[in-house]
């Protein structure tokens, strides 16, 4: 019930934030969020999956417990690795939905 509320409120102000934004501000800055998301997240998935490699490489040469705990932390650094691909392919699409139809934001890595 208490988040319900709050998720309330929280879409509430930021409408109101919407509806008052100007929209080259909104656009200069979903640009920009944009811009970084495309450029920053797949360079730091590409690091978890190699960190999951070496990970996983040094947990085999452990014994059974810390190879366990090795996997666990190769998967864990896969899977958020997975996670980021897919937030770096669907980053501006959702960004699009928010800023609306009339405002084009431009979605260009640097």
């Amino acid at each position: 019930m208490r988040s319900k509320k709050f998720l309330t409120i929280a879409a509430l102000l930021l409408s109101t934030g919407m509806t008052f934004a100007q929209t080259t501000a909104l656009k200069d800055a979903l640009s920009a969020l944009c811009s970084g998301l495309s450029s920053m997240v797949p360079v730091a998935a590409m690091l978890m999956v190699l960190l999951a490699s070496v990970i996983y490489a040094v947990g085999q040469m452990m014994g059974a417990e810390t190879r366990a705990r090795a996997n666990v932390w190769a998967t864990s650094c896969l899977t958020g690795a997975l996670i980021g691909i897919m937030i770096a392919v669907v980053a501006p699409g959702v960004l699009q939905i928010i800023a609306g139809n009339g405002v084009q934001i431009i979605c260009n890595p640097a």
